[in-house]
């Protein structure tokens, strides 16, 4: 199964200008944990802004969320994967990176979708119900 698939396609996003606070308000409005930034001119991923970022780099610190912006607390490098990519190659980057998610790009680099651990394991699940279902049917009738 291929990466673009499976991903989630509406994704909630920032630019690096706005304030800590106008984010984590759009995740509280979306009911997001996440929002990805993108550059204002070329519209391709910037970085990854996550609650726990705001936690972490803004809140924890006792810096004023009004005064920071997305692009200070911001993750980056942006790790991303092609949405042509199989899935099994997205978990192999989520494993290597420590991350959850992945930013789903196209082949022009511009944003696709997300997606994440979640969303893999959904499609596994699925998958061993659908053998699960086979192997019942297929099982030898015996009498007692």
């Amino acid at each position: 199964m291929l990466t673009g698939r499976i991903c989630t396609r509406v994704v909630a996003t920032a630019v690096p200008t706005e304030t800590a606070r106008a984010a984590a308000e759009r995740m509280a409005s979306q009911g997001v944990g996440t929002l990805v930034v993108l550059d204002p001119v070329k519209h391709a991923p910037k970085g990854v802004l996550t609650d726990r970022d705001l936690v972490v780099r803004c809140l924890a610190p006792g810096k004023d969320p009004e005064a920071m912006t997305v692009s200070d607390v911001m993750s980056t490098p942006v790790v991303s994967i092609d949405d042509e990519a199989p899935v099994e190659v997205a978990l192999e980057k989520m494993a290597r990176s420590g991350i959850r998610r992945l930013v789903v790009t196209g082949g022009d680099g511009g944003l696709i979708g997300l997606i994440s651990l979640d969303d893999a394991l959904e499609l596994v699940v699925e998958e061993m119900s659908a053998i699960g279902r086979l192997l019942e049917r297929q099982a030898p009738h015996v009498a007692v």
